[in-house]
């Protein structure tokens, strides 16, 4: 709610989805964004929240990606994103005795999604029971050019 309140947020709507899942945020097609500091402040603590709330990990990965260089529609991510939290207050990670000893994992990818680089994410999450163990979501790494020898 500190974060909500630190953007000026807290009389605004309510979204029950917080990324646009037809897209990607793109680096290139709006105006920079007037305040680039508050941007990069509102970022860093979306990604401190990260810790307790994975359902927002992915897209804020998204937005941190333009830190350099926030546009308009980053900062339409960001209120979007802290929208979705002031409905889901009451969300987050939450631990409970095990049930069972059944360890799962999960795993997914999006070939070539990223509309600049056209880079892959993938990810994976483990499941002890009921309770997470790890996750992970990663960009695929650029080509390095290699010489090849005769």
């Amino acid at each position: 709610m500190e974060i909500i309140q630190r953007a000026g947020l807290e009389s605004y709507k309510l979204v029950s989805m917080h990324v646009d899942t037809q897209g990607k945020v793109s680096a290139h097609g709006t105006k920079p964004v007037p305040n680039p500091t508050k941007f990069r402040s509102l970022a860093r603590a979306l990604q401190y929240l990260t810790f307790t709330r994975p359902d927002i990990t992915y897209v804020v990965q998204q937005v941190c990606l333009h830190m350099h260089d926030p546009r308009e529609t980053h900062m339409n991510t960001i209120k979007r994103i802290l929208w979705y939290l002031q409905g889901t207050a009451s969300l987050g990670l939450h631990i409970t005795k095990y049930k069972s000893n059944c360890l799962v994992a999960y795993t997914d990818a999006d070939w070539a999604g990223c509309p600049d680089s056209r880079r892959s994410t993938s990810g994976y999450c483990v499941y002890l029971g009921d309770n997470i163990l790890s996750w992970s979501s990663k960009r695929q790494a650029k080509r390095q050019a290699t010489a090849s020898r005769i």
